[in-house]
């Protein structure tokens, strides 16, 4: 059954070709279909279309799909082209003509769209979520690691001290900077194409404001050819929210990686979190990070997938829409994941003592050294000249006492502050 049959029979090699893999897809859309559907009969009752009794009649044929998608029974056969259509063969199944009646004063096009904007509003409200828990936990071990020394390096070359709590809190305030993304994202998506139809509006006195509060938008689309043209952008924004995050998540991984090195040693975890070689019996591979990190990037490539799909496409409604909502749909699952396992993991963490006496962190405290001299009353220039002529001629002897005082400054991290600066969740 298609939504589009007008009973010409279409080329099944043409037909498995446009279908692709929606039957699956549209799994995830599902609940949000009938959720919508529920409201545009509640709108088509309140403009007089629909009677007390077929409103009645559809929301229970809603309810019964509604608990099938829960309970996870609801299938989508091959004979169907897509969600929209199985369910709408479900409600005249139930009821007959009454179920026919539903697709009054809407096409599949804003059908699909306010599936799809639901979806995302719940997801990367999820996402938020899983992000706060991820960063709580950077919190707390910045706080537990704040007076541990790590050497800090640019150009992969020592350089100053660090501390394991600045490091831990600096990829928790990432996380910030990423949300501020996902709430634009969550704004965009926050706007009701419901009534647009094939993007040119219904001739039925349809009210579309009813449809956005029921359905919990905050605004609507009020232009239904840009309502129509939110597709493909809505996935754009979506993707570079996503990306943001990954972004994060994938420095994050590699530096765990770097510093699992033996040449680093800087932090380990626990076997159970490792893995090993089939042929090097010594080995405990960082697998998951990897995995974390390259699941990352693939996440990061999406947007550049969704703006080739969009960028020179006219006004309208055409069918490489239908390519957007695949990948985008995956690489949410696949980033709810992530922070998942993220988190998971690096509450194992363990972080090593270093050895700052090691010949190759010999010069790092000149800076503090530096600093030092100038206390005393010298300028920078020439604080800096003396301990740099100091480094050249090989009589450059670090002073120890600043370790500890440069830790004390370093360790005041502002963690309060940090805390305080994640956006509050708003009330619903």
């Amino acid at each position: 059954m298609k939504l589009w049959d007008k009973g010409i029979a279409i080329d099944k090699k043409i037909d498995e070709f446009t279908v692709g893999n929606d039957r699956e897809i549209d799994l995830h859309i599902a609940k949000y279909d009938i959720q919508a559907s529920l409201a545009h009969a509640k709108m088509l009752h309140k403009i007089e279309i629909l009677s007390n009794e077929e409103l009645k009649q559809l929301e229970k044929g809603l309810q019964v799909i509604e608990k099938q998608i829960k309970a996870g029974t609801f299938k989508i056969g091959l004979e169907f082209e897509d969600v929209h259509s199985k369910i709408e063969f479900e409600l005249t199944k139930q009821l007959g003509d009454v179920g026919k009646k539903m697709h009054t004063a809407r096409s599949r096009n804003d059908q699909v769209l306010v599936a799809l904007q639901l979806y995302y509003k719940v997801e990367l409200n999820t996402i938020k979520e899983k992000t706060k828990i991820f960063f709580d936990t950077l919190i707390g071990l910045a706080e537990k690691h704040k007076n541990v020394c790590i050497p800090g390096y640019t150009h992969l070359q020592v350089a100053m001290s660090s501390s394991f709590g600045l490091w831990f809190s600096a990829y928790a305030e990432l996380l910030i900077d990423d949300i501020y993304v996902l709430d634009a994202a969550l704004k965009t998506v926050d706007q009701n194409p419901l009534g647009s139809a094939a993007g040119y509006g219904s001739s039925f006195p349809i009210d579309r404001v009813f449809t956005t509060q029921e359905l919990g938008f905050s605004t609507l689309k009020y232009n239904v050819v840009a309502a129509q043209m939110s597709r493909g952008k809505s996935e754009r924004v979506v993707s570079t929210a996503l990306g943001s995050i990954a972004n994060t998540l994938s420095r994050f991984a590699m530096d765990i990686c770097l510093y699992m090195s033996q040449n680093f040693g800087f932090v380990s975890f626990p076997e159970e979190l490792t893995t090993g070689s089939s042929i090097m019996p010594h080995k405990k591979n960082p697998d998951v990070f990897e995995l974390i990190r390259g699941k990352s990037n693939k996440i990061q490539a999406l947007q550049t997938e969704m703006l080739l799909l969009t960028n020179n496409l006219p006004s309208g409604y055409h069918r490489d829409y239908q390519l957007l909502k695949e990948n985008v749909i995956k690489a949410i699952e696949e980033t709810k994941n992530i922070l998942d396992v993220f988190n998971y993991a690096i509450q194992k963490i363990v972080v090593n003592s270093i050895d700052l006496d090691d010949e190759k962190y010999k010069y790092l405290y000149t800076v503090d050294n530096i600093n030092s001299l100038v206390e005393k009353g010298m300028s920078f220039r020439e604080a800096y000249q003396s301990i740099g002529k100091q480094v050249q001629d090989d009589t450059y002897i670090p002073d120890i006492s600043k370790q500890h005082s440069h830790i004390g400054s370093i360790g005041n991290l502002c963690l309060d502050e940090i805390r305080n600066k994640f956006p509050k969740k708003k009330a619903p």
